[in-house]
């Protein structure tokens, strides 16, 4: 079960009318999908179960081969870690 480092806050920003994930040393604009699988990202899903909440909540299948691709790459940038 994957969550955002403590560093690191998921949020809303009107102004970029985008989600951005905000650090200390500061911000990274997400585009929608990075914003909805990091809004998932909260230590209470498996990236299976992570995968079938992303498909029903967008009426699709076959999103596992490119949600596994982000996760992989937001753990590459230190952006998630396991939760315990």
């Amino acid at each position: 079960m994957l969550k955002l480092k403590g560093i690191f806050r998921l949020q809303w920003e009107p102004a970029q009318d985008a989600h951005v994930l905000l650090y200390p040393e500061g911000m990274v604009k997400l585009n929608q999908s990075a914003g909805e699988i990091l809004k998932r990202c909260d230590g209470t899903r498996d990236i299976d179960m992570l995968i079938a909440d992303l498909e029903q909540a967008f009426n699709t299948q076959d999103l596992g081969g490119e949600v596994r691709l982000f996760i992989a790459e937001a753990e590459r940038r230190g952006w998630l870690e396991e939760a315990t």
